[in-house]
């Protein structure tokens, strides 16, 4: 019997908050990983969030189905291409009722039901609009929040509220909300034979980063230390990073450590938001019948490298990414450290589910490592891409082991050993000790784009553009005009 499927999903959490020993405290989601495998070295294709959600749902990279910004740029730029089928769509012909409930931000449309999601609560729908407008009952949509810190600077931007405290519980906002319609759907679902496919997708801990007070006074009241590379100068970094930094320096070391009591704050609300769903799982005798995914688009930085949030960096903050998979036929309480990617869950959901597969070449399944997690021997690699959001920026990442790789068409690359530096403090590209290890990468690469159909990269053979430490085509002879 095909398995149900329950995905979770928070956007712009850090993956670190789940190692053992992290101040952020999160019991509900402790308790998944104690009941399935955990993948430290999970990541994120691309590091903002609309081309990661159709990666996800699309097994893609971005330069494969066309989402390469967030969604609020002009309307005939960066737009899903209507060809590529997404795995909800493949979930429904083999048979499975979908919901979808929450941030969708995938595609501009936002008619969920053309992507498969037959119950459509996504947070534009007409029914999220509705038991909205109900639950606040005249509330204003955005919760009043004390202490509240805004970010004022450059002038001529207007202020942007970075954190909050505030009284409206989690019921009374979208986190809730979004929760209490995916429980209405699975009391309905798990009283059919029919499997059943549910979304839950959240905003938080995305910025502002706004947590229920008594969250956050939890924090307020422990040790929260800056992150270990807060100080970086990155003076061996490009330019626009130490540019991006100049941001941020409004920020005093006290509204820094708010920040940081509020989003963790705001990962506990969500734990308990999730751990909902997991009791209802376990009340209803469902938990060994579905597979359980959880995991977040990217993670925010939060002070790390003098930055926060996203976009401007390739940092591990961002990229590495929280994933857990538990039920039928997965280890208990394991750890892999295979660098799977998040485009790789389209295909491994669809081999799990029996169901007709997406095969392309940018993703693969990962479904061997669920019953074999130590079986990582062929999962030490991973590709990123990333365009810029609004400033146009060409960067590629690629991991390899313990090494990474940073493509920057904006500067000068970027390699680090991350065993040997996992903050990212040492910039070892232009050193001449690990010019061989950078060539080696640079071809991992060139290897992967050409693999992909990356066209705009591996086509780009004109002389003024040749940035990289070497070419696509090798050390051959061939030349190319373009």
């Amino acid at each position: 019997m095909a398995p149900n499927i329950l995905i979770l999903m928070a956007d712009q959490m850090q993956a670190q908050v789940l190692d053992p020993g992290h101040v952020c405290r999160t019991p509900c989601l402790d308790r998944l990983a104690a009941q399935g495998v955990r993948f430290p070295r999970a990541y994120t294709p691309n590091n903002i969030c609309s081309p990661t959600r159709a990666s996800i749902m699309t097994g893609l990279m971005p330069h494969n189905h066309g989402v390469l910004e967030v969604l609020h740029n002009e309307p005939d730029l960066h737009v899903l291409r209507p060809d590529k089928p997404h795995f909800a769509q493949r979930l429904g012909d083999a048979g499975y009722r979908t919901g979808y409930f929450g941030k969708w931000h995938v595609e501009r449309t936002n008619d969920l039901q053309r992507f498969g999601w037959q119950v459509d609560c996504g947070l534009h729908s007409d029914r999220f609009a509705a038991r909205r407008e109900d639950v606040l009952d005249g509330q204003p949509r955005v919760a009043p929040c004390d202490p509240a810190i805004h970010l004022d600077e450059p002038p001529g931007y207007g202020a942007h509220l970075l954190c909050g405290a505030t009284d409206r519980p989690a019921a009374e906002r979208d986190m809730g909300i979004a929760t209490t319609m995916a429980l209405e759907f699975l009391q309905d679902a798990v009283l059919e034979e029919q499997p059943w496919c549910c979304f839950v997708s959240f905003q938080e801990p995305h910025d502002p980063y706004i947590t229920q007070r008594s969250y956050f006074e939890e924090y307020e009241a422990a040790e929260l230390p800056p992150p270990p590379n807060a100080d970086d100068e990155m003076s061996d970094r490009p330019g626009l990073y130490r540019r991006a930094q100049g941001i941020w320096r409004q920020l005093s070391a006290q509204q820094k450590r708010t920040a940081r009591a509020c989003y963790y704050g705001s990962i506990t609300e969500i734990d308990t938001q999730f751990g909902r769903v997991l009791d209802f799982l376990d009340r209803s005798g469902k938990t060994e019948d579905t597979i359980v995914v959880m995991c977040a688009d990217h993670g925010d930085l939060l002070g790390a490298h003098g930055l926060f949030f996203k976009d401007i960096s390739a940092f591990e903050e961002v990229y590495r990414v929280p994933l857990i998979v538990s039920g039928p036929g997965v280890e208990r309480g394991m750890q892999s450290q295979a660098r799977t990617g998040l485009h790789d869950l389209a295909p491994t959901l669809l081999e799990l589910a029996g169901a007709e597969p997406i095969d392309v070449a940018d993703s693969r399944s990962f479904v061997s490592l669920l019953g074999a997690p130590e079986d990582d021997a062929e999962w030490g690699r991973g590709y990123a891409e990333y365009y810029g959001n609004r400033w146009r920026v060409t960067q590629r990442v690629v991991w390899d082991g313990d090494w990474k790789l940073a493509v920057n068409g904006f500067d000068f690359d970027e390699l680090y050993n991350l065993a040997d530096d996992p903050h990212e403090m040492r910039n070892l590209a232009g050193e001449p000790a690990h010019r061989a290890k950078h060539e080696e990468l640079m071809r991992l690469f060139w290897d992967y784009a050409r693999r992909t159909g990356d066209t705009t990269m591996v086509s780009t053979l004109y002389p003024a553009l040749r940035l990289g430490v070497v070419g696509p085509l090798g050390d051959g002879p061939e030349s190319n005009t373009r």
